[in-house]
């Protein structure tokens, strides 16, 4: 059902975080070297560090609302998802606040001399509100189909 408006709020907020998934989060300069939070790792200057569990959780954050948009038959698993989708964007927000802020003691030793957020850290914020958008538009059909449903 591609002409409900929460079907392209769904469609955005998963065009949203697969951008996300694949450009920098944000970047640090450490005594001379470039080092990029991804999706799936902390790396630059030969060094490494994994970031699994965001990465884990911006995935999830892509297949929810895929799966949502495909069950438009049932209305009330829909708002749910939604509501699945909001907290896994919370925690995406989450992981990318304490890996931007606790940088200080993942270059233990070494002084951050610049950090900065890359432009796909508002990505997430702003799938979190088309996401629930999408929710609110769900409910008024829900409602709707409800309200139809006692005239019969």
């Amino acid at each position: 059902m591609i002409q409900r408006i929460q079907t392209l709020y769904l469609l955005l907020a998963t065009v949203l975080m697969a951008l996300t998934l694949v450009f920098p989060v944000a970047e640090f300069y450490v005594a001379g070297n470039t080092y990029e939070l991804n999706a799936f790792s902390l790396s630059g200057g030969g060094v490494s560090e994994s970031t699994l569990w965001m990465g884990i959780l911006l995935v999830l954050a892509i297949a929810v609302p895929l799966v949502t948009i495909f069950l438009f038959k049932r209305r009330t698993l829909q708002v749910r998802l939604c509501a699945v989708e909001a907290v896994l964007l919370l925690g995406v927000i989450i992981f990318i606040a304490l890996y931007y802020w606790l940088s200080n003691r993942m270059f233990e030793g070494f002084d951050v001399e610049h950090k900065q957020f890359g432009w796909a850290a508002i990505m997430p914020i702003l799938a979190l509100v088309l996401d629930l958008l999408a929710a609110r538009a769900i409910f008024k059909d829900e409602v709707l189909v409800r309200s139809l449903d006692r005239i019969r």
